[in-house]
């Protein structure tokens, strides 16, 4: 049992290091390409606050929902660990549903954060343009569109965790019978 422990805590450690520096590097560059109003890495590489501001808040909020999903893998893994008799999963098979768990938290953290500032942006076009004053160096809109997407990935983290771990494979327990 301890051994188990120790095995899980080991995979849960390394799969964060290397989830961490994966995601990191993925959200970056879809959220970048993403962006139809303007570049941001030129705005980046040009010194524009508020929209480094905004994508350090992007990756943030990326990490927080990802993190969620992680659950639901090292829940497998635990069970994969703990029974293998009992989950009927391969090796191969456990890695895919993985990489399945990851990619629909990638995806729903990506949709989230996506519809959730294009639908600020319609909310509030009446009164300003969110893309342009953020690519003119506005502070304060870089900061409202930040708690945004920070907002949004705080509510949406529970209902990725919710679908994670409710599309984990449970072991069968078995037939029970009942006396007549």
């Amino acid at each position: 049992m301890f051994t188990t422990r120790i095995l899980v805590s080991v995979f849960e450690f390394l799969l964060s290091v290397v989830m961490s520096g994966f995601i990191i590097y993925l959200t970056y560059r879809v959220f970048i390409k993403a962006n139809p109003d303007f570049d941001m890495e030129e705005e980046i590489r040009k010194g524009n606050v508020s929209v480094g501001i905004l994508v350090g808040t992007i990756l943030f909020s990326a990490s927080m929902i990802l993190q969620k999903g992680l659950g639901s893998v090292v829940s497998m893994f635990r069970l994969y660990v703990s029974s293998p008799g009992e989950s009927g999963l391969a090796l191969w098979k456990l890695g895919l549903l993985s990489v399945a768990h990851l990619g629909l938290s990638m995806l729903l953290a990506v949709i989230t954060i996506s519809v959730t500032l294009r639908l600020f942006g319609k909310l509030v076009r009446s009164h300003f343009h969110a893309g342009k004053e953020l690519e003119k160096g506005n502070l304060a809109v870089g900061i409202i569109l930040s708690a945004v997407v920070l907002v949004a990935a705080l509510y949406v983290g529970e209902g990725v965790s919710a679908i994670s771990k409710a599309l984990v494979p449970q072991p069968s327990i078995g037939q029970i019978e009942i006396m007549q």
